[in-house]
């Protein structure tokens, strides 16, 4: 598909392959924070998605590429999937789905923008300039309604991303996740360096927005007095007692059972390693019965292509490896942000507070070490704030076609958004760091 909006020609590509790989980093590099790629919307990791069979039509995943371009000049792109369920999303809208069974009316096949079963935030609609940036949201919503999709979802995007969404009407939907900064800070404070709570806006505009959300620049950098740890007992010991004796007492059960780590970066992880961490991977999806998002051609693709994303955590006893955890990191300027991202895990062997010491520890450490800002934590957990990973609100964007869906669906949001509220009140009072002095 092609057309033609203001000065923007608009492609509608099946591949992105069809788009150049160059450009397409080169817009990415432009998004905040400047200069640090993030690795989940790298021309490569997307195209991996596609060639490995991860993300096609076969698994729910049918991929498109909305493009727009100022003459040969790349100014505007996203990944956009359609998508027949919604697994591997994990922002949950099965109720909305069910509504609209119940109504008669198909809510799938319905469009994400996302990166695909990765639920880090980061920017989704790359553009060269606010202003493309929301020719862009413009396009997709046009392109959802010219093929009669139930509805549009950017899921766990940018600032700049949430911005230009809510300026084209979207509605905002926050979720919770937990992420540790390279720094000791109390709750409060944590969160105040965050976006904004802010409100469910209206469809018709930004009316009902308390506030702008909040450069990543003002959330990224660290106030002039406050400097990254030394070293991991320099991070506990900026933890209340009772966090600190638990972590401790954790590592302690698994160095006693004999376990021992090696971490393996890029390049020098060698097919031997990506082979045993699929077996982990994949035998921990088995395990709760699901079979694994994705495929062992996707590392195969990672390996080759993206070997600076990756960081692997061995696990060994008695000189075997036992167990196993995939870091993925951010690239880009030397000095800039250096995000370290949470991403797989699995065993062979049980072993006591195993998961805390290779999915939490070993990486802060490593992040310690070699001076990265922050790990995200994936999803969820509430376990993750007694290790240092403190409550941070995420968003997405939601265009509804339907009226009276819509409206439901915004009232429904303004509800959630009160309980959101209320959780992230309790979960301050549970700030596992000292209290601050003044």
């Amino acid at each position: 598909m092609k057309n033609k909006s203001d000065d923007y020609v608009i492609r509608v590509l099946n591949s992105p392959q069809a788009i150049d790989a160059v450009q397409w980093n080169k817009l990415l590099a432009l998004q905040e924070p400047a200069g640090e790629l993030n690795p989940f919307m790298r021309h490569e990791y997307l195209a991996a998605m596609q060639a490995s069979g991860s993300a096609v039509p076969n698994t729910g995943w049918t991929p498109h590429f909305i493009a727009l371009y100022n003459g040969t000049e790349l100014v505007g792109v996203c990944a956009l999937y359609l998508k027949s369920h919604s697994y591997g999303e994990y922002v949950f809208d099965w109720a909305w789905a069910n509504a609209y069974q119940q109504h008669g009316l198909a809510y799938y096949p319905k469009a994400l923008v996302a990166s695909p079963f990765t639920p880090a935030p980061g920017p989704r609609l790359l553009a060269k300039d606010a202003a493309t940036r929301v020719q862009l949201v413009k396009a997709l919503m046009a392109w959802c309604d010219s093929e009669k999709l139930s509805s549009l979802h950017v899921l766990f995007g940018s600032d700049a991303d949430i911005a230009a969404c809510a300026e084209a009407g979207l509605m905002l939907r926050h979720t919770v996740q937990f992420h540790w900064k390279n720094v000791a800070p109390t709750l409060v404070a944590a969160r105040t360096a965050l976006p904004p709570e802010g409100a469910v806006l209206a469809r018709g505009g930004p009316s009902l927005q308390t506030a702008a959300p909040t450069p990543v620049a003002a959330r990224t950098a660290l106030p002039p007095t406050q400097t990254q740890f030394k070293d991991f007992e320099d991070f506990l010991g900026s933890l209340n007692q009772e966090k600190r004796k638990k972590i401790r007492q954790e590592r302690r059960k698994v160095s006693e059972a004999g376990v021992v780590f090696r971490a393996i970066r890029g390049a020098d992880m060698s097919s031997a390693d990506w082979d045993f961490f699929y077996r982990c991977y994949e035998r921990t999806y088995l395990e709760h019965g699901n079979a694994p998002y994705l495929s062992r051609n996707f590392f195969v693709h990672m390996a080759s292509q993206m070997p600076e994303n990756w960081l692997m955590f061995v696990a060994e006893r008695e000189g075997l490896p036992m167990a196993c955890s995939l870091i993925a990191l951010s690239t880009g300027a030397q000095d800039g942000q250096k995000t370290a991202y949470g991403r797989y895990w699995g065993a062979l062997e049980r072993v006591d507070c195993l998961h805390f010491e290779a999915c939490y520890y070993q990486p802060l450490q490593w992040c310690i070490a070699h001076g990265f800002d922050s790990f995200e934590g994936g999803a969820q957990g509430e376990h993750k704030m007694a290790r240092a990973l403190l409550p941070v609100k995420t968003t997405s964007a939601h265009w509804l076609a339907h009226p009276s869906f819509a409206d439901a669906i915004e009232r429904f949001l303004a509800r959630e958004e009160e309980g959101i509220a209320g959780y992230m009140q309790a979960l301050e009072r549970r700030n596992p760091f000292k209290p601050a002095t003044p």
